[in-house]
C-alpha cells in the first residue's frame, strides 16, 4: 500500500491510546486521537479524512455506539461509510452481528492484542 494509513483513535484511556498510537505508528501509520465521541464527530465535520477509525465504546459524554450512529447518517457518504471497529471489554455480551447491527465493521476485544489490531487496520484500510 502507498502512503500512509490514517487512523483516528476514539479513546479515552491515555495508556490504550499511547500504546495503540505507538504501535500503529511504526506500521506506517498516521495517527489522529480523541477522547470522546463528540471529539469525533468535530474532526470529521472540519474535514479530517480517516481510512479507519478504531471506536472505544466506553467514553465519557458521547459513548462510541452513539457516535457510530451519528457517522453512519453523515450527508458525506464517504465519512458515512468509514470502517469503524469497536473497541470493547464486553464483547461477550454482543456478537458480530449486533456489532454490525450497531454500526460497526468489526470488534476488538479489550486486552487489546496488538498483532490482531494491526491485522483489522490494514484489512480495512
Amino acid at each position: 500500500m502507498s502512503g500512509k494509513i490514517k487512523v483516528l483513535i476514539a479513546e479515552d484511556s491515555s495508556v490504550i491510546l499511547n500504546l495503540t498510537k505507538k504501535i500503529l505508528e511504526f506500521q506506517n501509520c498516521e495517527i489522529s486521537s480523541a477522547k470522546n465521541g463528540q471529539m469525533v464527530i468535530d474532526l470529521l465535520s472540519e474535514g479530517g479524512q480517516f481510512n479507519v477509525i478504531l471506536m472505544d465504546i466506553n467514553m465519557p459524554g458521547m459513548d462510541g455506539t452513539e457516535c457510530t450512529a451519528l457517522i453512519r447518517k453523515m450527508d458525506d457518504k464517504v465519512k458515512a461509510n468509514i470502517p469503524i471497529i469497536a473497541i470493547t471489554g464486553n464483547a461477550k455480551n454482543l456478537n458480530m452481528e449486533e456489532f454490525k447491527n450497531q454500526g460497526f465493521s468489526d470488534f476488538l476485544q479489550k486486552p487489546l492484542n496488538f498483532d490482531v489490531l494491526v491485522e483489522k487496520v490494514k484489512a480495512f484500510a
